[in-house]
């Protein structure tokens, strides 16, 4: 997988790239090798109770919806909850079910003072294939990391 300081770089540079408000962006594989060395390190799940519950979670995760299931409203309380549960100079990583609410959490955290936010790309499902199903070619849970279901 790499030295995590390669892995950093990689992410800063797709961070660059993508024109990113936040730090950069990780690939599953590369936030798991992230969490496993950087014990302060911190991945925030995104993704509604529902889709914790019914879908999976994984191990270690905070766990703070940027939308309620089933209205999809936004959570109002999101900064403050972050806040409450992650430390402020943490390295953290954002994960949803395919990188778009986890891209607009990083986003908010960076504008809230957070130093250093990283978006998982792909997911936890990953994007949809043809037949439009997701878990098929990416994603946390194709790339064999570790998950759970309740």
């Amino acid at each position: 997988m790499g030295h995590i300081s390669e892995i950093l770089s990689r992410a800063r540079a797709r961070g660059k790239e993508m024109n990113l408000p936040y730090t950069g962006a990780f690939l599953p594989r590369e936030a798991y090798a992230i969490l496993t060395a950087a014990p302060a390190a911190k991945l925030v799940d995104v993704r509604t109770r529902a889709e914790l519950d019914w879908v999976g979670r994984i191990p270690g995760s905070n766990q703070i919806e940027w939308m309620s299931y089933p209205g999809m409203q936004p959570n109002a309380n999101f900064v403050n909850q972050l806040q409450q549960q992650v430390d402020m100079e943490s390295l953290v990583m954002f994960i949803c079910r395919s990188g778009q609410r986890s891209h607009n959490a990083a986003a908010i955290a960076a504008r809230s003072g957070y130093a250093e936010c990283y978006n998982v790309l792909e997911g936890f499902e990953g994007d949809k294939d043809v037949a439009k199903h997701r878990n098929a070619i990416n994603g946390w849970r194709h790339a064999d990391l570790p998950w759970e279901q309740t």
